[in-house]
């Protein structure tokens, strides 16, 4: 594998969860690979988990990372092809990727959305920019229009929770403050695609996600009706797709509380705002995975650039 971009990068996820849970049992048994290597970590937009997790990821394996705040760090980049630099931009991407390329073994992005531009949003320009002109492997910390780590994490932790060979998982809107990308929803209806699961999606009418991406997956309007029988709810926020960016709807019946999911585990990637998107009851209960998951994000991102390492 040369470069992890998008959760359909995995051919047979099966497998590499079996391998994923491996990695978390012996974590540091593949340390000699990333000897003398070098993980850069850019990140165009906040974070915690991903930041933290891929670190650890790294130096599990062996490898040196390099961490850079590009909007705070370092002076903007400019992606436009043929574009006159005569503004607040000094780097271009062309020379930027290459640059960090000559110190970095393997470079992992993050970058959000603008949520204002759909064309612009869906063309990954941050992301495919950086593996075009990189000369090293690309992983994607979330784009535009994906999350394919988060993903992975989400897979690797409804293996390990499931205690039927079909468990039926449901993809829940919820309401938030803001408006939110895509990435999450998205990568994690690519993931339940590609496993053996009962896959339903649950949000509110003017909420749909692309279709390119949701496919057949039957897409419930009642959240109720989608929650019935349930295994796993799996609640993320996100804007509308269709007017795309905006918030069509902020009251909270669509929150999740304990009496809708009964006995159902509950996952999110977090953050969260609690009694916004889930109640304190779900939260604070056993039901809730959003603890393991978080943890799993070290074993997905090691896994990935295990196999990067390995191929390269």
């Amino acid at each position: 594998m040369k470069n992890y971009t998008s959760i359909n990068d995995i051919e047979h996820i099966d497998n590499w969860i079996q391998e994923a849970k491996e990695l978390k049992r012996k974590p540091l048994n593949n340390n000699h690979l990333g000897k003398n290597k070098t993980l850069g970590l850019l990140f165009f937009n906040s974070s915690l988990r991903t930041r933290l997790s891929t670190q650890k990821a790294a130096l599990n394996l062996g490898m040196d990372p390099i961490v850079m705040n590009v909007t705070g760090d370092a002076w903007g980049i400019e992606f436009e092809d043929g574009t006159v630099m005569n503004g607040t931009t000094a780097e271009h991407i062309k020379e930027g990727a290459a640059v960090i390329s000559q110190y970095c073994d393997i470079i992992a992005v993050r970058a959000f959305p603008t949520l204002t531009d759909k064309e612009k949003d869906e063309s990954e320009e941050v992301l495919k920019s950086f593996v075009k002109f990189a000369s090293v492997p690309i992983v994607s910390m979330e784009s535009a229009t994906g999350h394919p780590l988060q993903a992975l994490t989400d897979a690797i932790t409804i293996s390990e929770n499931t205690t039927k060979k079909r468990p039926k998982v449901v993809l829940s809107w919820a309401p938030h403050v803001k408006a939110l990308p895509h990435a999450v929803a998205n990568s994690f209806t690519q993931a339940m695609q590609k496993m053996d699961v009962e896959f339903v999606i649950a949000n509110p009418e003017g909420y749909n996600l692309n279709p390119e991406i949701t496919k057949n997956t039957p897409v419930y309007h009642n959240q109720e009706e989608a929650f019935k029988d349930a295994d796993f709810v799996y609640t993320k926020n996100w804007s509308s797709y269709e007017d795309y960016g905006q918030i069509l709807k902020t009251d909270l019946d669509w929150m999740i509380t304990k009496d809708k999911i009964g006995a159902a585990k509950f996952m999110h990637c977090l953050p969260v705002r609690r009694n916004v998107v889930v109640d304190d009851a779900v939260l604070d209960s056993d039901s809730s995975l959003v603890i393991e998951q978080a943890n799993n994000r070290t074993y997905a991102a090691q896994l990935v650039l295990k196999k990067i390492l390995e191929n390269n």
